[in-house]
């Protein structure tokens, strides 16, 4: 299905198997950031954080992530008002992983807005039905 924005909004699945290398070639210093939402469960996106944006989420008790597409500090909901106030910050047994825990203040977490305009609670909205297919869930 050919829409504006195929890859947000499409059915054709595209993964990016590309990301990490791309992230490594650029010599960001980042670690994943898997974002839960703490009162349920669910998750709501992967992102990273470099030092900076680890120190910023534990001051503002807020979700600060670094934009590796950007290469910026990219303080969550500052724009759009869609900000995930921080319960915990948790580390994988590695130490090469974060997991915040979180509350959306808002319905939204995803930058992306569903057919009725309205945004998303998660940017996992989609599943796959193949290996070149997915769904709207």
């Amino acid at each position: 299905m050919s829409t504006p924005n195929a890859l947000e909004e499409g059915t054709d699945l595209t993964l990016d198997f590309e990301k990490l290398e791309k992230i490594g070639k650029a010599g960001q210093k980042v670690v994943p950031v898997v974002l839960q939402h703490a009162e349920t469960g669910e998750v709501l996106y992967i992102a990273y954080a470099n030092e900076l944006a680890l120190r910023e989420t534990l001051s503002r008790k807020q979700a600060v992530l670094w934009s590796t597409s950007r290469d910026e500090l990219w303080h969550k909901g500052a724009t759009s008002g869609d900000t995930l106030d921080l319960v915990d910050v948790r580390v994988n047994c590695e130490q090469n992983s974060l997991l915040y825990r979180v509350v959306p203040r808002t319905g939204s977490v995803c930058h992306t807005r569903d057919k009725a305009g309205k945004g998303r609670a998660r940017c996992y909205y989609r599943r796959l039905l193949s290996e070149s297919e997915v769904a709207f869930v």
